[in-house]
């Protein structure tokens, strides 16, 4: 695992944490399907001085200049909520389609294996929100721009992207070119 260009750019306060912190996901050959390479960022979150830096380092571009964090199912739920409490800001969930009671918005849109659909809490629907979107990996770039969607379609505003883990093979800059990444692997 390596650090991005802007993960290295953040500076003496948050690179050699980092740096620990990269070296705590665990490869798991293949995983979730034969010939899949799953980084497991397991370890990271259960090492809180990992966890922090990777949070730190997550929020630091975009200090000052969101209202709230929004975080997506499931594994960006647990960034998203730590996230806001640093910012001293609340966190609003974008879960699969469902799991809400009271949903302000839906998204269909298409994974690397199918399709699935993600819904907006009612939280999000305030005019001018400004909203940092949350989640553990870029991949394909499918869930952060149905996740950016969500965001116009409530009404909020998004002021960026930050995921703890980047896979550059799988092009999804190309969906969300504004994503904010810490590692790559």
């Amino acid at each position: 695992m390596r650090l991005t260009p802007a993960a290295e750019a953040l500076g003496a306060e948050h690179v050699p944490g980092l740096r620990r912190a990269a070296g705590l996901f665990r490869t798991v050959p293949d995983f979730p399907a034969p010939g899949v390479v799953f980084q497991d960022m397991g370890p990271l979150l259960a090492d809180a001085d990992a966890l922090r830096a990777g949070v730190r380092g997550m929020l630091a571009p975009f200090e000052g200049r969101f209202d709230v964090v929004a975080g997506l199912d499931a594994r960006g739920f647990l960034l998203a909520g730590y996230a806001a409490a640093l910012a001293g800001v609340g966190m609003v969930p974008l879960r699969k389609a469902g799991k809400l009671p009271a949903p302000v918005g839906e998204v269909t849109y298409d994974l690397e294996y199918g399709q699935a659909s993600i819904e907006a809490a009612a939280e999000l629907a305030v005019p001018g929100l400004r909203v940092l979107v949350v989640d553990d990996v870029l991949a394909t770039g499918g869930t952060l721009a149905a996740a950016h969607e969500l965001v116009r379609q409530a009404g909020a505003a998004t002021v960026g992207a930050a995921v703890l883990l980047e896979i550059p093979a799988l092009g999804g800059r190309r969906r969300t070119p504004d994503v904010h990444a810490l590692f790559t692997a």
